[in-house]
């Protein structure tokens, strides 16, 4: 079986769209109509801008790559960024704009084929739905820091989730999306459960692990195979909750590059024989070894149907909650103790500038002002490496020249207020806008 290519730090990241509005089932049947238009003109003008647009390559120039991203996204907007400014939407579009100022990591999408009828999908040039074709979603759980961020990306093939040493780096629901012409996965990248919970933060972490599987066909467990073999219970109870009916579940071995092969055999019988999965696969999620067979056992539970997403993207995540991402990634680098696990990353800003760098406004909210000035550093030093870092990955992920403004500013006990927490997106949604 051919092992996953190794996944680069840096590797580009120019395929992350934000495709559709939040679907919520609380709203009403007028704004569901609404929202179901708002997707299908999404779909049709992604899909028409497919057949109208020159496939991207890997080694494309920096600049084709950026003015194509750019031009892509402008063509999945219903309404211009002018009309918005002179307020010359209408109520219904205007309804619209709020509605998809938030991102649902909660409730599956409709599947977006079904939304074109015969007629539609005969002028765009598309051939029915493959009735062969597999689509579904997959929760992928365990304790801190097994693996499994390093995991998805390498079956997804772009770096999407932040990796470091330590543990609890996850701290929302990362949505990626692994494609090819006879399937979708999509995988749902969680927290590491944990079972004391010190704040607000970490039962609505929790919780979010649990809505993950409640939409999942399929659960991936993952343990550290450099451990000593232990029940799973804990991971089950607060990652699956109290599911009447458990999907197919697999247990995956990490970090097997650490240990003897004869090690690998024991460890495997015991949790084959002392656990309650379906199988148990042996992988290292570093190097690619066995993912290929983790990917082959979710192709075999995922149900029959066409795909929830457009098969060029990665995530349905804005681009603002990745240049985030890469910010928080860099904090846990660079500083040690406490300090990366009290920070919060936003993006207050973020200008598209034809003529000059783009520019992005990001503050990292802490504590304590005892944790702002060892963020800030003497003579802000610290601060500035970190921006640095920041920077050049956000030029990487976005494929183009950016400012970026790096601020602190200390709101105690942040993460007990619920009401903070869900504005930042534990709560269920992002900001998609």
């Amino acid at each position: 079986m051919a092992a996953s290519p190794n996944i680069p730090p840096t590797l580009s990241r120019y395929k992350f769209f934000s495709t559709s509005v939040v679907e919520n089932p609380n709203f009403s049947p007028h704004h569901h109509n609404i929202d179901n238009r708002r997707r299908r003109r999404l779909i049709k003008s992604h899909l028409q801008a497919q057949n109208n647009t020159t496939a991207i390559s890997y080694g494309a120039p920096r600049t084709e790559l950026a003015s194509s991203k750019k031009l892509w996204i402008r063509q999945q907007r219903s309404f211009s960024e002018t009309e918005v400014e002179q307020g010359q939407l209408g109520d219904d579009e205007e309804e619209l704009e709020d509605e998809a100022s938030l991102l649902s990591l909660s409730v599956k999408p409709d599947r977006n084929m079904a939304l074109l009828d015969d007629y539609e999908m005969e002028e765009l040039g598309h051939s029915p739905p493959d009735t062969n074709h597999r689509s579904g979603y997959v929760a992928v759980v365990g304790m801190p820091n097994v693996g499994k961020s390093t995991l998805s990306n390498q079956m997804i093939g772009q770096k999407i989730s932040i990796v470091t040493d330590k543990p609890q780096t996850t701290r929302h629901r990362i949505l990626g999306i692994c494609s090819s012409p006879d399937y979708q996965m999509i995988l749902y990248d969680t927290p590491g459960v944990i079972e004391k919970k010190m704040h607000r933060l970490d039962t609505m972490m929790m919780k979010n692990v649990r809505d993950a599987a409640i939409n999942a066909d399929c659960v991936v467990i993952l343990v550290d195979a450099c451990k000593t073999p232990a029940n799973i219970d804990q991971v089950l109870k607060e990652g699956l909750g109290d599911l009447e009916k458990r999907p197919p579940m697999l247990l995956v071995m990490n970090k097997k590059d650490l240990i003897k092969p004869g090690e690998i055999a024991k460890k495997l019988e015991w949790y084959e024989k002392f656990t309650d999965v379906d199988e148990v696969i042996p992988v290292s999620a570093k190097y690619g070894h066995g993912v290929e067979d983790v990917k082959e056992w979710i192709l075999s539970k995922l149900p029959f149907g066409p795909p929830y997403y457009p098969k060029d993207i990665v995530s349905e995540h804005p681009e603002r909650f990745f240049v985030a991402e890469i910010v928080r990634e860099k904090i846990f680098m660079q500083y040690r103790n406490e300090v990366p696990y009290s920070c919060q990353v936003n993006v207050l800003s973020y200008k598209t500038r034809p003529a000059a760098k783009d520019f992005i406004q990001v503050e990292v909210v802490v504590d304590k002002n005892s944790q702002k000035i060892i963020l800030i550093g003497k003579e802000g030093k610290a601060l500035k490496t970190l921006a640095t870092a920041a920077r050049l990955d956000i030029e990487d992920f976005l494929q183009k020249k950016v400012f970026l403004e790096v601020e602190v500013k200390v709101k105690e006990n942040w993460r007990q207020d619920e009401g903070l927490l869900k504005y930042y997106g534990y709560g269920g949604q992002i900001r998609a806008m």
